[in-house]
């Protein structure tokens, strides 16, 4: 009874990881959709208020759930700090670039850039942790390096869009692997350090006659609407993440930059020549790799953990 009972309860947790994470992923994936309604507004302006009002809304949700030890902690210890600011650099030119991205045309390389993103954690992982890759990991990583040549070869330029927005956003969640803060939290201090400079650029815009904010309604609206937008998914995930094993969170990230792809194409009627196609194919190719490989390693590991138990009772 108390075995069937300990099933239900991890099949309900397991259940409601997937409605976090798919909720996080879908919202990445039309994420698009929304900030090309302002694509017309100043990058770093939409930047700016995404921060400003992530703030608020991160501060509510921590405040609300009492997780309030770890920004006091934070704020109290310069080498977390530190940490937590170069972190908060990187996503801030993440976004930046996102957003440009979007604005001008380039959704189709902004989804490739978020298929290449897993596979660049592998390769920081064996330039920053040592890891060694195996043949799975290599080959998957040498695929996503020919898709790149092929998409460069399609563009007649170096695709550095979709080689810049996976490398910082790699780089953030490395960084944010070595701080012992929580997910929503550390988000939340980030955003907070970044405030002095988010307000003092808005005053900038506004003082020069290019805000958009407070001109009108929509814009305004729109630009608070950044908060949400930006924390929501991030919140969705985190709680989809510790209620999920790692290779399912691994295959559902693939949500996103598919949705992206499909905006791009059926929404912002970009254009897909053969050539692009293919660069996509090696890409899809060496997800499938990758994506087969950490399933493996899973399954090795709970084979392995069953037999624990089993030796242990």
């Amino acid at each position: 009874m108390g075995e069937t009972t300990s099933k239900t309860i991890e099949y309900k947790t397991s259940l409601s990881g997937v409605y976090y994470a798919f909720g996080a992923f879908g919202l990445w994936a039309i994420a698009p959709i929304f900030f090309k309604q302002i694509g017309y507004i100043n990058p770093i302006e939409i930047v700016v208020h995404r921060a400003i009002w992530s703030v608020v809304v991160g501060f509510v949700i921590v405040v609300a759930t009492g997780r309030t030890g770890d920004i006091v902690r934070a704020f109290t210890t310069p080498k977390l700090l530190f940490t937590l600011m170069g972190s908060g650099a990187l996503i801030t030119v993440n976004w930046v670039l996102f957003i440009w991205a979007i604005s001008v045309g380039l959704t189709l390389e902004a989804s490739l850039a978020y298929y290449i993103n897993p596979l660049l954690n592998v390769v920081i992982g064996m330039v920053l942790l040592n890891e060694r890759l195996n043949r799975f990991q290599f080959a998957a990583v040498v695929l996503a390096a020919i898709g790149v040549v092929v998409q460069t070869i399609a563009t007649g330029s170096i695709p550095w869009v979709a080689i810049i927005l996976p490398t910082t956003f790699a780089l953030y969640g490395y960084v944010r692997k070595t701080v012992d803060v929580g997910p929503v939290q550390g988000f939340v201090v980030e955003t907070t350090l970044m405030l002095p400079f988010s307000i003092g650029i808005a005053i900038w815009f506004a003082s020069t006659g290019q805000a958009h904010f407070a001109t009108n309604t929509f814009d305004t609206l729109m630009l608070m609407a950044c908060g949400p937008v930006t924390a929501v998914p991030l919140i969705l995930f985190a709680s989809g993440a510790r209620r999920l094993r790692y290779s399912t969170i691994g295959i559902m990230q693939y949500i996103a930059p598919t949705g992206m792809f499909l905006i791009a194409i059926f929404v912002f009627n970009e254009t897909v020549t053969v050539l692009k196609l293919v660069g996509f194919g090696f890409i899809w190719l060496a997800l499938v790799v990758y994506t087969y490989d950490a399933l493996s390693a899973d399954r090795r590991e709970r084979a392995k953990a069953k037999k624990h138990i089993a030796k242990a009772l």
